[in-house]
């Protein structure tokens, strides 16, 4: 990117920061909303809908954030956010709904979903062994994205046949089809806009602060980008429906995973770098907190609360390691 968006102060970094995080999460409702609006007008069936369009639309701000600081030659950000974003979903989001209220899924609904992740992070953990994923690894990592994709498109299909209730197309008219298509556009400028103000100011405030690039992007960034989870998980725990966080939680980190790193790599044709703190610490606890919440329910057939507090106290050690051993 040719423009800089830095401050040039503490001050107007914070806010130039905070200014990033507000674009990213109304410009992506923005963008959501129409992206489903557009697809439901075109007549695509709903099951559809939900497996792709909305699930490609709501990785798009932590997608273009990990893109262009790739792109800019900043892997610390680019792996920070991506694997910082599952970590913080896992330990921090997932944590408050287990403790919160009782998840209902049974292991038929996340079993499969949760067997991807779990295999994706432990493949990544392999890669990254030698500090990079090359381009071919991360073609390879790609194949669990169609695996996820193709899992959604059956069980929307299966869950679609339950219902009662037929596809109704979206109301078409001049002025909805004007308002979708100005929120579509406003949406994807506001998050690309965002994204480019939260890694230059990301990277500003590591400068400032003497740490690096990696503990703003695996905390700050990561946890910013994950601010739409943490809503959907509100909601959820207001209205008891703590299937829908735990489902939606697990299927946002196999979209970052399996699509963000991936592309970093290919769309630079060369392997991204995975620094220090990535190999041995980021990954790892991505690994473990993961593991921590997933396979104790495989092993039950639900999730249990005591799951929360487990995943949740992993969550603090893996900050305390990063600011004590990697905040110099």
């Amino acid at each position: 990117m040719s423009i800089d968006f830095t401050g040039s102060n503490l001050i107007s970094v914070l806010l130039l920061f905070a200014a990033g995080l507000i674009l990213i999460i109304k410009g992506g409702d923005l963008f959501v909303d129409a992206a489903t609006w557009i697809a439901e007008a075109s007549g695509i069936p709903k099951f559809i809908i939900g497996a792709t369009v909305v699930s490609f639309a709501t990785t798009l701000p932590e997608m273009l954030v990990s893109v262009f600081a790739a792109l800019e030659g900043n892997a610390d950000i680019a792996v920070g956010n991506a694997v910082g974003s599952v970590t913080a979903n896992t330990g921090l989001i997932m944590c408050l709904s287990l403790i919160c209220m009782n998840c209902a899924m049974t292991r038929k609904q996340f079993g499969v979903k949760a067997g991807i992740l779990l295999v994706t992070i432990a493949v990544l953990f392999g890669f990254t062994r030698d500090g990079q994923l090359s381009v071919l690894e991360s073609a390879m990592i790609l194949v669990f994205f169609v695996i996820f994709l193709a899992e959604n498109l059956i069980a929307g299909h299966r869950e679609q046949g339950t219902e009662a209730e037929s596809d109704v197309r979206a109301k078409i008219d001049a002025k909805t089809m004007v308002i979708n298509i100005g929120k579509f556009v406003i949406g994807a400028a506001a998050i690309v806009l965002g994204a480019q103000l939260l890694i230059d100011n990301g990277s500003a405030l590591a400068r400032m602060l003497n740490v690096p690039d990696s503990i703003i992007a695996a905390t700050m960034i990561a946890i910013g980008t994950s601010l739409p989870e943490l809503v959907t998980t509100i909601t959820a725990i207001r209205k008891k429906q703590s299937s829908l966080s735990v489902g939606n939680i697990i299927g946002a980190n196999i979209m970052d995973l399996t699509l963000i790193m991936p592309l970093c790599a290919l769309i630079q044709g060369k392997a991204m770098l995975v620094e220090r703190q990535g190999m041995l610490l980021d990954i790892p606890a991505c690994l473990v907190i993961s593991a921590a919440a997933l396979i104790p329910a495989l092993i039950s057939g639900k999730f249990k609360r005591w799951t929360g507090y487990l995943i949740g106290g992993l969550y603090i050690v893996y900050l305390i390691i990063m600011f004590t051993s990697f905040g110099v």
